[in-house]
């Protein structure tokens, strides 16, 4: 019981003396009155002498439970355990309390009847016999509280470990932390610039870093090529994140006009065994940030990462000599393989079969090495693109996952393109079996991506997987390219630029250029995007029921929809061009799934939105599946992600 319960009966005794006096005072003036009061006098007395005996009861009753609860201990026995000992009742009430208690936690004073809360952080306790011993604060010691339960009342005991618990949070508060910072525009800027202005950016950008390193007790170096290392205290790491790494924007704020800016990635490595393991996952994690675009920290503390920032769009990185070195790599690799199996992801769309044409015409007709295209013929978007190559002669360039299996060996090569996810390759079983895997894709980098690939060709730069491969096979055999295998190739850089409008570089109209000397027509490529007429309705059914929520469209479409992935990613291309809409996002049920094709013009960076539901992608163009919720479900996460969403300014 509470603490007013406690105190009810000398408070009920003052009362009742009162009442009493005013009673015989009464006698003189009004006798009815007299009467009535002294009944109600007659029933207070009562009523206090009834509350007394069942207080004593109820103490006498909570005493013997604890010290039935301690095997028969009496109560001058529990008065000796040196530990600060407590007896609670039902109601959290203290009923009883050791001297060591009274002494050492409520500094002498009596605290009988009141709540236990009080020294326990709050702590019920029920909730504290439910858990093995409790960490509380009170008068700024902390203990350790374990109880013991009885049938009427709780005993807990505190242990003081006030020393061990702060010198355990110092070592966890100090430990080092290693930050490498990559100044990743740097050659970018440089080449639009003077001299001067190159020495004042440069300068600006370690200034901003220094001043930032400088908020710690830890220290900055500077490294070669740009590199910068920054070693700090957990506490200040903490701090950072807190406040989303604002040195993001402090560098961003370094400009050159109103257009180009100065960018950093930043990889931090944390928690380590020792500072050279913090060193190499902050080597990953830098490597991470710089794969998902830069302009953002990612930060790794064992297998699992972190990540901040990443609104700023990616700038094109022009260094065609490691185009060359890679395909030099990838030839020496093919010539050494007796055949070469192409795949790219699930579903694959004019991109994907587009790049693996591409690469399987520079092999077999600059390599001179056989090569065929894994692809599931009933799950592709690129139908259209299939039934044209297969129409030409060269079906025998398709062959379905089972068929590939059946002709691996162990010097087969498996090139994946469009993909760097193990989990969204057209066949897991393929990629497992296969010793040796080159990989090439432009989308941001994943956390789970396939490691121990002997070509990984990874440019988040690149407007699409067709256009990095275009780039190589001028390398791997120029002359290689027909007409039709061309045209592949262009569709899938128009289908991911969105017909040249996003992430769209100088290398990615060198390489359309590439391809319409080498007889790409640009009529036979749109009739690849050519639509039925119930998809073209399906389309815009999505659109015209999509709702506006923080500048961002949201549509549904049903399962029953014909060509649903199609018609998904149509509508949400057409959301983008409503005024005031920054990203679509079009979601569509298949198979106890929940699909969600994601679209920006690069204002809102829709891969982060759509990492959090377990998918991925690029800044302007994402995906996931969400199994095992509703439409209505996944809805509401979405809606959950995007209230607070952020918007580049730059």
């Amino acid at each position: 019981m509470k603490k007013k319960v406690w105190a009810a009966s000398p408070v009920f005794l003052v009362i009742t003396v009162a009442m009493l006096l005013m009673t015989g005072a009464s006698w003189y003036y009004n006798r009815t009155l007299f009467y009535v009061e002294v009944s109600i006098s007659v029933v207070s007395i009562l009523a206090v002498v009834i509350s007394i005996v069942q207080f004593k009861a109820y103490v006498r009753t909570v005493r013997k439970s604890a010290a039935e609860a301690f095997q028969g201990i009496n109560k001058a026995s529990m008065e000796k355990i040196s530990l600060p000992v407590v007896v609670v009742g039902e109601q959290d009430d203290i009923v009883w309390a050791n001297s060591t208690f009274l002494n050492k936690v409520s500094s002498g004073k009596d605290c009988t009847g009141e709540s236990v809360t009080q020294f326990t952080s709050g702590n019920k306790a029920a909730q504290m016999l439910s858990r093995k011993g409790v960490d509380v604060s009170y008068r700024g010691k902390r203990y350790t509280v374990f109880g013991m339960a009885s049938e009427e009342a709780s005993i807990l005991y505190f242990i003081e470990d006030t020393y061990y618990k702060e010198t355990a949070q110092e070592y966890k508060e100090s430990r080092p932390c290693v930050a490498l910072v990559m100044f990743d525009n740097r050659e970018e800027l440089a080449r639009d610039c003077t001299d001067s202005q190159d020495a004042q950016i440069v300068a600006a950008v370690e200034r901003t870093i220094q001043d930032w390193a400088g908020k710690t007790t830890g220290f900055y170096k500077k490294l070669s090529g740009g590199r910068y290392m920054v070693v700090m205290e957990e506490r200040h790491l903490r701090a950072f994140m807190e406040k989303k790494f604002e040195i993001l924007d402090d560098i961003r704020n370094i400009k050159l006009d109103e257009r180009r800016y100065a960018t950093i990635s930043i990889g931090i490595g944390r928690a380590g065994n020792s500072m050279r393991e913090c060193e190499f996952w902050a080597r990953n994690a830098l490597e991470m940030a710089l794969g998902r675009g830069g302009d953002q920290v990612a930060i790794k503390q064992g297998d699992a990462y972190e990540f901040f920032g990443g609104m700023s769009k990616g700038v094109e990185k022009r260094d065609k000599v490691r185009t060359r070195v890679i395909a030099s790599t990838l030839s020496d690799h093919i010539k050494d393989s007796d055949h070469v199996f192409i795949m790219g992801h699930q579903f694959s769309d004019l991109d994907c079969v587009g790049a693996a044409v591409g690469m399987w015409s520079a092999i077999t007709k600059g390599q001179e090495r056989p090569a065929s295209v894994v692809i599931n013929r009933r799950q592709t978007l690129a139908s259209s693109l299939v039934e044209s190559i297969e129409n030409s002669g060269n079906g025998g360039m398709f062959l379905s996952p089972d068929q590939a299996e059946g002709m691996l060996t162990d010097r087969s090569l498996l090139i994946i393109v469009d993909t760097h996810s193990p989990s969204f390759v057209e066949s897991a079983s393929l990629y497992e079996k296969c010793k040796r895997v080159v990989v090439i894709d432009h989308h941001r980098m994943m956390v789970n991506h396939i490691e121990g690939a002997v070509v990984f060709y990874h440019e988040p730069y690149a407007s699409s997987a067709s256009e990095m491969v275009t780039e190589l096979a001028q390398y791997l055999g120029e002359n290689s390219l027909n007409r039709l295998e061309a045209e592949a190739l262009l569709a899938g850089i128009m289908l991911d630029t969105k017909n040249f409008v996003l992430k769209t570089g100088v290398r990615t109209f060198e390489a359309a250029a590439f391809l319409r000397r080498k007889g790409a027509d640009t009529v036979e490529v749109k009739r690849m995007f050519s639509d039925s007429i119930d998809t073209y309705k399906a389309k815009y059914q999505m659109v015209s029921g999509a709702e506006i929520f923080n500048s961002c469209a949201i549509a549904c479409a049903d399962e029953n929809c014909p060509d649903v992935r199609v018609a998904s990613a149509q509508a949400a291309d057409e959301l983008l061009g409503i005024q005031g809409v920054n990203a679509s996002f079009v979601m569509y049920p298949t198979q106890g799934v929940v699909n969600i094709s994601a679209r920006s013009l690069g204002a809102v960076n829709v891969q982060v939105i759509m990492e959090a539901l377990g998918g991925g992608g690029h800044q302007t163009m994402a995906g996931a599946q969400l199994p095992g919720v509703t439409m209505e479900e996944a809805r509401e996460k979405l809606v959950g992600l995007i209230s607070d969403i952020e918007v580049a300014v730059h």
